[in-house]
């Protein structure tokens, strides 16, 4: 083969040119980023990542704001009057029977 020759240089070109297609064929079928022609990435994956990382937190605010409403209801049980009204019961428990206070 002769190495001072154009035909050298078109192989070493093809050979990279196929070795760059390959590398961004098996990138592309598992899911990862793609390159550029200037070795940059492409965010054809990190956009679906990004989409499903936005469901997950809109989910989760959903699921936080739902239980932020059971601590306020649970708050203003514990804080309503009610509780008052259940020791007055107890204490009415404790005192001696109408029954036995007739006769």
């Amino acid at each position: 083969m002769n190495f001072a020759g154009p035909d050298f240089v078109i192989a070493i070109i093809a050979i990279s040119t196929a070795g760059w297609l390959i590398n961004n064929w098996i990138r592309a079928r598992h899911g990862y980023a793609l390159e550029d022609e200037w070795g940059g990435k492409t965010a054809k994956c990190a956009d679906v990542e990004a989409r499903q990382l936005k469901a997950e937190n809109a989910e989760l605010r959903e699921q936080l704001d739902h239980f932020a409403d059971r601590v306020k209801v649970l708050e203003r049980i514990v804080t309503d009057k009610g509780l008052s009204v259940a020791t007055q019961i107890e204490t009415l428990r404790d005192q001696p029977a109408l029954k036995e206070t007739r006769t």
